[in-house]
């Protein structure tokens, strides 16, 4: 566990805080202001914030002096996978417990569940895959 909790994972979390606010305001804005679709809204949100995260935790983070090409095709394999798990359970695992509520509010929910699936997934990915050393 002590390899989770080093200092680039805490250094991982503030590029998070970073790409959260960036990515929130895309998908959220985009999804209710714009009135784009769902998978349209978050998927924009992770393309655009996941070309910033890429900079940010290969030079910052996890400060990664391998070739660019090899990190970056690792990083967006990890990127579309942790997506289409993390958005892809965060669908349909909210419209059935909350059958209920107006589609808008079933989004929305998906939408931050999805986030929080895909942050932890991604923490993974890019530390033992993208980046490892």
């Amino acid at each position: 566990m002590s390899k989770f909790f080093d200092i680039k994972f805490w250094k991982f979390i503030l590029v998070g805080i970073i790409n959260t606010i960036v990515g929130t305001a895309i998908m959220f804005g985009l999804y209710n202001l714009a009135g784009f679709s769902y998978w349209v809204s978050s998927a924009a949100n992770y393309i655009l914030a996941s070309i910033l995260s890429y900079f940010l935790n290969k030079y910052f983070t996890f400060q990664h002096r391998g070739g660019s090409l090899k990190s970056a095709i690792r990083f967006a394999i990890n990127i579309a996978i942790c997506y289409l798990l993390a958005y892809g359970i965060a669908k349909p695992l909210t419209m059935s417990l909350l059958a209920e509520t107006t589609e808008k509010v079933q989004d929305n929910v998906a939408m931050f569940v999805g986030m929080v699936l895909f942050t932890l997934l991604n923490y993974v990915g890019q530390r033992f895959f993208a980046f490892k050393e």
